[in-house]
């Protein structure tokens, strides 16, 4: 309980019920390892993913208002996305605080970004629970930069990590990323990469290495979803 009265301080805010947010700092490997009937965070994760969607949304809609409805996902996906909220929850050092299995423990679970990322959002849901939206949203606000547009352009060089955050919204689908041709002798050869999202042909880019070639794939695939403004 001394952890949990701890991390409350942390982040600014005191659980009416103890027990949601020793849930939502209880990774999976941790309740099946116990011998007491415990429940993991993975049910949190699914609510609070939906709690920051919809408050990220909100703020998004209320202060930027020149921004068109494909730059407002672009935004958004770049807000939510793992590697963002990994850097989020590293601000109040919430890996420490997750309690998992010996097996995670071993393998440095309390650093792997999927596991600190849904603990993230399994904490605002507990807060969203305990506290109602109002909580919920002072909560995620705290992490949002001042300069939201100019932290999502610096960011977003990354373009495979955007599209697939947006596809991931539907589990059914998938992207893979082909090489479809090389040229050119080996000192300056030029590498062609497809995206196909179920063997559909969405996207291509063409470059110097195969990584390059597969992001100028990727951005091609955003202006055409709308996600991005052609420059």
């Amino acid at each position: 309980m001394d952890r949990l009265s701890d991390f409350e301080k942390i982040i600014g805010y005191e659980f009416k019920n103890k027990a949601l947010l020793f849930e939502a700092l209880s990774h999976s490997s941790f309740a099946n390892e116990s011998k007491e009937k415990l429940k993991s965070n993975e049910r949190l994760e699914f609510l609070g993913d939906s709690v920051l969607s919809i408050v990220v949304s909100d703020y998004l809609f209320a202060n930027y208002k020149d921004l068109p409805e494909g730059e407002l996902t672009k935004t958004r996906a770049t807000l939510v996305c793992e590697k963002t909220l990994h850097s989020f929850a590293k601000t109040i050092n919430l890996g420490s605080y997750i309690m998992l299995g010996k097996g995670e423990i071993a393998t440095g679970g309390n650093e792997r970004p999927s596991i600190i990322a849904d603990a993230f959002e399994a904490v605002i849901a507990a807060i969203y629970l305990d506290g109602g939206l109002d909580a919920a949203r002072a909560h995620i606000l705290k992490f949002l930069p001042k300069d939201v547009k100019g932290a999502v352009a610096k960011a977003y060089d990354d373009y495979k990590t955007i599209l697939q955050e947006i596809i991931q919204k539907n589990p059914e689908e998938k992207v893979e990323y082909v090489l479809v041709s090389e040229s050119g002798p080996d000192h300056n050869k030029s590498f062609t990469v497809q995206v196909r999202l179920n063997s559909n042909v969405i996207g291509e880019g063409t470059a110097r290495s195969k990584k390059q070639a597969e992001q100028l794939a990727a951005k091609e695939t955003l202006k055409l979803m709308g996600c991005l403004k052609d420059e």
